[in-house]
């Protein structure tokens, strides 16, 4: 679906453009005014309604038209959702109909999400700072078992370096050896 078709707009239109056109497709298709219309009409107008709403929600954020304008540039057509299908992140209602055994998500052509936003998304998740908290924890433990190992050992050899007590203690056993 190309945003701009539905609201019979082309790229260059404005956000003023892009406001006029959706309330015209709004006023001649809004489910009420259809109320009383056969099931049909009534149908087709609530899909013409959603269709208008969809594209407006995105060509009216400058953000969300910046990265429509991106993916359907890239994939060489003019448009087709592009993750704002209501489901978010380039899962669309066609991908999800999509039964293929080898099928792949990320690299579909209509995937919004680049590589790095899905690392950027990892790091955000709660699993990959559970990870962080507990790799933390085990090093600051390690560090205090450090700080602990080396008070110890002043405490029970005073003026003592590790070195030397290895010497002395070479010595005594070579000595024992002698005898």
């Amino acid at each position: 679906m190309d945003y701009y078709k539905v609201l019979g707009l082309n790229r260059n239109a404005t956000k003023d453009e892009i406001k006029e056109a959706f309330r015209n497709i709004a006023k001649k298709f809004h489910p009420d005014k259809h109320s009383s219309s056969p099931k049909s009409v009534r149908d087709g107008a609530t899909v013409r309604f959603k269709q208008a709403s969809e594209a407006y929600e995105v060509l009216v954020d400058d953000h969300k038209r910046a990265d429509y304008n991106l993916q359907s540039n890239r994939s060489g057509s003019s448009g087709s959702g592009y993750g704002y299908g209501n489901y978010g992140y380039g899962y669309t209602y066609d991908n999800r109909r999509n039964n293929s055994a080898n099928y792949d998500y990320y690299s579909s052509r209509k995937a919004s999400v680049s590589r790095f936003q899905i690392a950027l998304g990892y790091i955000n998740s709660r699993a990959f700072l559970l990870h962080v908290a507990f790799a933390g924890a085990i090093l600051s433990g390690l560090a205090v078992v450090e700080i602990g190992r080396d008070a110890i050992w002043k405490m029970q050899n005073p003026g003592k370096s590790f070195e030397e007590a290895m010497e002395t203690i070479h010595k005594t056993k070579t000595v024992e050896e002698k005898e």
